[in-house]
């Protein structure tokens, strides 16, 4: 059973079949032997890891993989493609970014990055760089740029596809994650975690809004991916008041504890380990 925990909640997603899992960490081998990388880390990124998937949705796996130590040591360092991409054949979407990549993004607080990391469902462990990575995230990541790309996110998604009498049912999910993302940032003053059942908690208090989530969710759950059905008056007016409230929004400084150097020391283990 795949899971994430806190200290105070619990929340069990679906899990990955069997089988499924077993392809999934085949093509990662496979991507192994075919770039001679080692894979870090691999994970599951899409609606199966944030816990508000369709019968049929794809399988988004994402890695992080390293190229041995002498790779890195090349003039044209720079011109060297720094991810490894497949094209889409069936249900399992698959690719990844070299760690030097990884890191760097990381430093900018990337949201998939930052995201990866926490993910729930992991197909690979070294047991080293997530963690240690993990263990920098309060010192580097940027509050206010989180909120920045989840008020986007949100505003993008509900204008594109909320706003008329029929809609995208999925897409509801792809506007309050974000916005309940938002809530955890401000309150906790840190990266919102991604299991869409532990940040709704923040809204439980709301029985109106929750009861429409739930009965959201499981319609979901057993209906396809592209799903159109008329819009729900509840959930569009949470959204509208967030959105509104957030155009206002002031930035919570947080101050970089980090430095580059740790994010450099920690590539170099990175390598060495390899």
């Amino acid at each position: 059973m795949e899971l994430i925990q806190n200290e105070e909640n619990k929340h069990t997603l679906n899990p990955i079949a069997p089988e499924v899992r077993q392809e999934i960490l085949r093509r990662i081998k496979a991507a192994e032997s075919e770039h001679n990388v080692k894979v870090l880390y691999a994970i599951e990124s899409g609606s199966r890891a944030w816990g508000f998937e369709s019968p049929n949705s794809d399988y988004d796996v994402r890695f992080i993989y390293a190229h041995p130590k002498d790779w890195y040591v090349a003039v044209n360092l720079e011109d060297k493609r720094d991810v490894i991409e497949y094209p889409i054949v069936d249900e399992i979407d698959i690719n990844g970014w070299d760690v030097r990549k990884a890191l760097k993004l990381f430093w900018k607080s990337n949201p998939a990055m930052v995201e990866w990391l926490q993910s729930p469902i992991v197909y690979v462990d070294d047991n080293h760089f997530a963690q240690q990575t993990r263990n920098l995230i309060t010192n580097v990541y940027s509050n206010a740029k989180g909120v920045y790309h989840y008020r986007s996110m949100a505003k993008t998604n509900y204008r594109g596809y909320l706003k008329s009498e029929m809609v995208p049912l999925k897409k509801y999910f792809y506007v309050l994650r974000p916005l309940l993302a938002i809530k955890w940032i401000e309150e906790y003053n840190e990266p919102a975690p991604i299991v869409f059942e532990q940040l709704r908690t923040l809204v439980a208090d709301n029985k109106l809004l929750d009861a429409e989530i739930s009965k959201l969710l499981e319609r979901k759950r057993v209906s396809l991916e592209k799903e159109i059905a008329p819009a729900i008056p509840t959930l569009n007016k949470f959204i509208e008041d967030e959105l509104e409230r957030l155009e206002s929004y002031g930035e919570k400084s947080n101050v970089r504890t980090a430095d580059f150097d740790a994010l450099n020391q920690l590539f170099k283990t990175v390598l060495e380990r390899n």
